[in-house]
């Protein structure tokens, strides 16, 4: 007999990988790279903290909660505190709050 919830983890994984990102994020986050090659799996590095690049406080809850269908909590937190790319201290706080985690920043303050 199969394990049910290792079933719905292996659905869950083909789904991320299969994702379309435009449908799910604007275009224009991803105006420097040929956005229709992203992987959600393999490309979240560049993804999480795009996500997140125009996030406000209007529009952090729908923003954060598209991230979590796609990645665990502990892989935004540390793609987020790893990054390269250009997100906002303000960006960073508002996860650090929302997951209960150490305030960290992009920039130094």
């Amino acid at each position: 007999m199969y394990n049910n919830s290792l079933n719905k983890e292996f659905y869950k994984e083909v789904l991320k990988a299969t994702k379309d990102i435009t449908k799910i994020f604007p275009k224009h986050l991803f105006w420097d790279m040929d956005y229709s090659k992203l992987s959600i799996k393999k490309d979240k590095d560049i993804i999480i903290p795009r996500a997140l690049y125009a996030t406000t406080k209007d529009t952090f809850t729908k923003d954060i909660a598209t991230l979590e269908s796609l990645y665990s909590k502990k892989e935004i937190l540390s793609c987020l505190r790893n990054t390269k790319e250009r997100i906002s201290n303000k960006a960073c706080v508002m996860v650090a709050k929302e997951y209960n985690v150490t305030p960290f920043y992009r920039y130094a303050v």
